[in-house]
């Protein structure tokens, strides 16, 4: 009797535990808070991303049409991210990614950007593993999703007819030299490793390629508890610049002003 009660309280408890899980993410996707509280970065609609994406009563027009590939696959966005990143594509002509993982964001911007345009995306390949450098403060769970994810030198992209629209290049983002691209880009994506020196390096390099007007997106804002490197660099980040949640997405956006101040070295590294 005493087994049956304990495997029964057990249940219990899983049970409660995914009861709690599942609201905390309701309250995450729709509130921008969780059970321990709001979070700091304010979330806003995705009308007020891009006029692109402004509603009728019959919902988004067809400029939002593209060229889609539904599913995921270890270390990518959801449907809804892949759809929105997609879109935001359609107006952009220079493009940089910091992560590729599968590439299938990367496939997706060249599938639907325009004909001139040029997408740039930065990896680690797999025999590059042993140059990483994690620092302390680092989330081990990051940076083991890093290289778990730097698993691949072929990619969604590979072979497809956009791919010579995609300029691939392999390395350590911390090696990456940004100035070659340096206020040239009208759309960036941070979604390499999610430790947080390395957000915080990625960041600091996207800000300084971002053009006046230009979108910088980040992946993967989803509270202290997962990818909770990313909340911490993020959070700090929205004391510097104003920062915005999508609602119903873990992408956090800015928008660099058409007459931006130098915010090159706005991130500054936590002592």
């Amino acid at each position: 009797m005493t087994s049956v009660l304990a495997i029964l309280l057990g249940i219990s408890v899983v049970a409660l535990l995914v009861t709690l899980y599942e609201l905390n993410r309701r309250l995450n996707a729709h509130c921008g808070r969780g059970l321990l509280g709001r979070w700091k970065i304010p979330t806003t609609q995705l009308a007020n991303v891009d006029s692109i994406f402004a509603e009728s009563e019959l919902g988004v027009s067809f400029d939002c049409e593209v060229r889609f590939l539904g599913g995921q696959a270890t270390g990518t966005t959801s449907e809804q991210e892949g759809w929105i990143l997609a879109v935001l594509s359609k107006q952009a002509r220079r493009l940089f990614e910091f992560g590729t993982c599968t590439g299938r964001t990367t496939w997706l911007w060249a599938a639907n950007s325009p004909a001139d345009a040029r997408i740039t995306t930065l990896t680690l390949s797999p025999d590059e593993l042993a140059t990483y450098r994690a620092e302390p403060g680092d989330s081990r769970s990051d940076t083991h999703n890093a290289q778990v994810e730097s698993a691949f030198q072929q990619f969604l992209y590979s072979d497809t007819d956009v791919e010579d629209k995609i300029e691939q290049l392999f390395g350590d983002s911390k090696d990456f030299d940004p100035e070659p691209y340096a206020e040239s880009m009208d759309l960036i994506f941070v979604d390499g490793s999610h430790a947080y020196s390395y957000v915080l390096s990625d960041t600091e390099k996207a800000l300084r390629m971002l053009k006046p007007g230009g979108l910088l997106l980040w992946h993967d804002y989803r509270g202290p508890f997962k990818a909770g490197d990313v909340f911490r660099a993020l959070n700090e980040l929205s004391d510097r610049l104003p920062l915005q949640r999508i609602r119903e997405t873990s992408l956090v956006m800015y928008r660099k002003p058409e007459a931006a101040a130098e915010v090159s070295h706005v991130v500054r590294r936590a002592a």
